[in-house]
C-alpha cells in the first residue's frame, strides 16, 4: 500500500523545519504546510483490511474527523483551515463492497508551532531556542537603526536587516548557551553605545570576553553590529600575523638580532636587503641554517605563506622555497608564486622523491587541485607521489647534509653566495651593495 504513516509524515515535517526554521522565526506568520497522505483505494483494502484499519485509527489520534455535515462526500477537495493544531481533512467514500468510510487525505499544519509540535523531539526545542532568540534579539536591536537615506531605502524595499542577520547566522546563534547568547547580547550592544574607535578584543570592559571569545563570534558580532547600522562604530583588531627569520649573514643583522620573530609589517621596515631568501615550512630547517652571505631564512608557516610576500625586501631578493614532498607542500609553493612569481624551488622534484623512497610516508588528507603555477619539473613529481599512493616525502626526513648540499647547489647556480665556512675573522672583507661584507 501507498498510505502513508504518521512517523512518514513527522519526517516530511521535521525536514520543511530544518529547512524553514530561521524563515519562519524571523518571518512570523501562516505556513500552511500540506502533506498528502494518500488514502488506499477499495481494492487496496479489501487486499489489507487490518492494515487500512489501523492505519485510519493512527490518523485519528492525531486529528479525528469533523462531523459528517463538514466531510467533503467522494472528493478530494480540501477545506482550508488554518488552526494551531493538526488539522486533517477527512472526506467519506462509499465502496460498493466495504460501504461508506472516513478516510483521511492530506494533513494541514497551519504555524511554525504547530509543525515543532507535530515533528517532537530535538528539533522541536531548536525551534523555540531559535524563535525565542529572535524575539530576544529584535526587542533589543530591533527599532534602534539610525535615520539614514540608505535605511530609508531599505525599509522601502521591504529589506529587514536584523532578520537578513539572524537568518544566515542561525546555527551560530542556535550552537550559543544561554550564557553565550547573554553575553553576545552585551558585546553587541556595548560596541552599539560606545563609538570607541579602534581597539583590541582584550580591552573590551565585559566580563568574560576576551580576544579567544572575540575570534569565536566576530563574524556574528560584526553582522548584528551592521544590521543596526553602527558597523562603523567600532574596528576590533585581530593581532596581527607573525613571521619567524633568521638572518644568516651578520652583516645584515640589525643591533645583534639574528633570530627575530615579530610582526609582519615591522619585519618588513627592517632595513636589510638581502640577495637571497629561503622559505622553509620546517622550522628546524630554519634553525639549523648556517650563516650565508647575503641571506635570510623565512619560516613559511604552512598555508599563511602569504605573509611572507608582505615582506618588501623580499621582492627584490632571489627567493628559494623548500617544503615537504607532498600535495600539500605543492599548494603551498603554488600559492607562495602568485604573490612572488620570480620564487624557484629546491628538493621538490621526482629525482628528490625517488632516491628517498625508504622515508616516504601515507599522505593522510591529500589535496586534489590543480596548481597552474607550478613548472613542469614540480608538476612531474606532484603526478609521481599521487601516482604512488598519495604519498609524501617530509621535509625533516631528508638529511641534513643532502639538504644542505642541494640548497648550496640551487644557490650557487645562480651566481649567489655558499654558505660561509672557517672563522669570520679570518675572512678578508669585501664590499657589496655599499656595504662590507666578510667573505
Amino acid at each position: 500500500m501507498t498510505m502513508l504513516t504518521v512517523a512518514e509524515a513527522r519526517a516530511k515535517a521535521r525536514t520543511r523545519l530544518n529547512k524553514s526554521m530561521s524563515t519562519w522565526a524571523t518571518q512570523p506568520g501562516p505556513v500552511v504546510l500540506e502533506i498528502a497522505l494518500h488514502p488506499p483505494t477499495e481494492k487496496q483494502v479489501l487486499d489489507d483490511q487490518r492494515a487500512a484499519m489501523e492505519w485510519a485509527a493512527s490518523w485519528r489520534t492525531i486529528a479525528a474527523p469533523a462531523p459528517a455535515s463538514a466531510l467533503a462526500p467522494d472528493t478530494d477537495t480540501a477545506m482550508p483551515k488554518i488552526s494551531d493544531n493538526p488539522v486533517i481533512d477527512w472526506t467519506e467514500r462509499s465502496w460498493a463492497r466495504v460501504g461508506r468510510q472516513q478516510v483521511p487525505l492530506r494533513l494541514r499544519l497551519g504555524t511554525p508551532e504547530t509543525v515543532a509540535n507535530f515533528v517532537g523531539g530535538e528539533e522541536a526545542r531548536q525551534w523555540r531556542r531559535l524563535r525565542d532568540r529572535t524575539a530576544t534579539i529584535r526587542s533589543r536591536f530591533g527599532d534602534q537603526r539610525p535615520a539614514t537615506s540608505a535605511n530609508t531605502e531599505e525599509a522601502a524595499a521591504g529589506v529587514d536587516p536584523l532578520a537578513s542577520a539572524i537568518k544566515a547566522h542561525a546555527k551560530r546563534i542556535l550552537g550559543l548557551s544561554p550564557a553565550e547568547f547573554a553575553t553576545l547580547l552585551d558585546v553587541v550592544e556595548w560596541l552599539r553605545d560606545h563609538p570607541v574607535g579602534t581597539l583590541r578584543p582584550r580591552q573590551l570592559p565585559i566580563r568574560g570576553v576576551d580576544s579567544k571569545w572575540f575570534e569565536t563570534h566576530r563574524s556574528l558580532v560584526t553582522a548584528l553590529l551592521e544590521a543596526t547600522g553602527r558597523s562603523e562604530a567600532v574596528d576590533v583588531l585581530d593581532a596581527e600575523p607573525r613571521i619567524r627569520m633568521r638572518i644568516l649573514d651578520p652583516e645584515l643583522i640589525p643591533s645583534g638580532l639574528s633570530d627575530i620573530t615579530a610582526p609582519v609589517t615591522q619585519l618588513s621596515q627592517l632595513a636589510i636587503a638581502p640577495r637571497l631568501v629561503f622559505v622553509f615550512e620546517n622550522l628546524e630547517s630554519v634553525l639549523a641554517m648556517p650563516d650565508w652571505d647575503d641571506a635570510v631564512a623565512v619560516h613559511g608557516s604552512g598555508y599563511a605563506v602569504d605573509n611572507v610576500a608582505r615582506l618588501a625586501w623580499t621582492h627584490r631578493a632571489r627567493v628559494i622555497y623548500w617544503g615537504d614532498l607532498d600535495s600539500h607542500g605543492f599548494a603551498i609553493l603554488s600559492r607562495l608564486r602568485k604573490h612572488l612569481p620570480h620564487v624557484d624551488s629546491t628538493l621538490m622534484d621526482e629525482a628528490t622523491l625517488i632516491d628517498h623512497r625508504d622515508l616516504w610516508v601515507q599522505e593522510p588528507k591529500p589535496h586534489t587541485g590543480v596548481f597552474p603555477e607550478l613548472t613542469g619539473t614540480e608538476s612531474r613529481a606532484l603526478a609521481r607521489l599521487r601516482a604512488e599512493g598519495d604519498v609524501r616525502l617530509e621535509q625533516e626526513r631528508i638529511p641534513w647534509a643532502t639538504a644542505l648540499a642541494a640548497l648550496t647547489a640551487k644557490a650557487t647556480s645562480a651566481g649567489e653566495s655558499a654558505p660561509m665556512t672557517g672563522n669570520r675573522g679570518d675572512r678578508p672583507a669585501t664590499r657589496r651593495s655599499g656595504r662590507t661584507v666578510h667573505r
